[in-house]
């Protein structure tokens, strides 16, 4: 695949689910559903596929790539090693929102995890990515379908956006149903290391697995997608806001400007100011986050949004949007 060739990309239902099949295994590219965001996907073996996977994006060539298997016996292609303790969180987790940091074999090209000797593995909980896998008879090897440091898209439209002309075929499966990444767990160090905050929690890991850690400290060398580079940002300023009074006082010094938040954080803004609901749970949150913010970019110039970084049960949310605001706080 070359991206001096125009697409006119398509974006189809179900019935594409073979068409995107044989595009992948002739080394093109396919933009599909799964449960947290849309994936941008190519064959994880060949090269050349996974490197059209960058160029479409503007990616990092240091980022790496997530592969998506089918079944945990299909995860053997990619990896030269799975613990035991890996059989027991796919068999709470899998499919679903977690992705294993594992060994990687000699078979998987080392263009799909960055230069580095692990890989992240995951099955997806979407009944269109697990077809088009099992129809492709490969890994896929799939990042956000979005321009690189975009909102990461949770509709077909918000691939749409971004892909446009890149892409033959864009997969159509509804909003998808978590709206924010999967939680990547490192297998390959003495303890567990979360090295990207998702739906499965660090509490839930725990409960498999006893002492798990977060990931501390300055990214040098990025392990998993998300941690090195500034993601998830609209087109207008964005800033997070400790306080009702301070959003407030931001709001009245920009034209154009809209303060998100939690119900609960809203409730006592007066009506006159322009405001839109995440919802109250981390759940309802983290579906509308990315939605919301596609959604406001195109609305307003300023979009002030709540900090989350005190805020328990949200750290999944609060380390997109501490990305989403490069870290600025009012």
């Amino acid at each position: 695949m070359s991206l001096n060739k125009t697409y006119n990309t398509i974006v189809g239902g179900v019935e594409y689910i073979d068409e995107g099949a044989r595009i992948l295994k002739e080394g093109g590219l396919v933009a599909f559903p799964t449960e947290t965001v849309y994936g941008l996907g190519a064959d994880a073996f060949n090269e050349r596929a996974v490197l059209s996977i960058f160029e479409a994006k503007g990616r990092p060539q240091d980022n790496p790539l997530i592969v998506h298997f089918a079944s945990v016996e299909d995860v053997k292609m990619a990896v030269s090693h799975i613990p035991d303790v890996a059989y027991k969180l796919w068999e709470e987790f899998s499919p679903g929102p977690l992705t294993l940091v594992l060994p990687k074999n000699d078979r998987l090209p080392l263009v799909t995890t960055a230069g580095i000797q692990t890989v992240g593995i995951r099955i997806p909980n979407h009944p269109v990515a697990l077809e088009l896998i099992k129809k492709s008879g490969t890994g896929i090897a799939a990042p956000s379908a979005n321009t690189s440091g975009r909102v990461s898209p949770t509709l077909s439209a918000h691939v749409y956006e971004d892909m446009v002309g890149k892409i033959p075929l864009i997969l159509e499966g509804g909003q998808t149903d978590i709206g924010i990444e999967s939680t990547v767990l490192d297998l390959t160090k003495d303890t567990p290391i979360v090295l990207r905050p998702g739906a499965v929690t660090i509490e839930m890991l725990a409960n498999v697995l006893g002492k798990v850690i977060n990931h501390k400290g300055e990214v040098v060398v990025a392990e998993a997608p998300g941690m090195k580079y500034k993601h998830y940002a609209p087109i207008c300023p964005c800033v997070g806001a400790k306080s009702v009074e301070s959003a407030l006082k931001v709001y009245a010094e920009n034209d154009g400007a809209v303060i998100v938040g939690r119900d609960s954080f809203l409730k006592d803004i007066p009506a006159c100011i322009k405001t839109r609901s995440l919802g109250e749970s981390p759940k309802e949150c983290m579906r509308s986050v990315f939605t919301l913010l596609r959604e406001l970019e195109k609305e307003y110039k300023y979009i002030i949004i709540e900090d989350f970084s005190d805020k328990e049960n949200y750290y999944a949310l609060y380390n997109r949007l501490k990305k989403t605001t490069g870290g600025v706080v009012c």
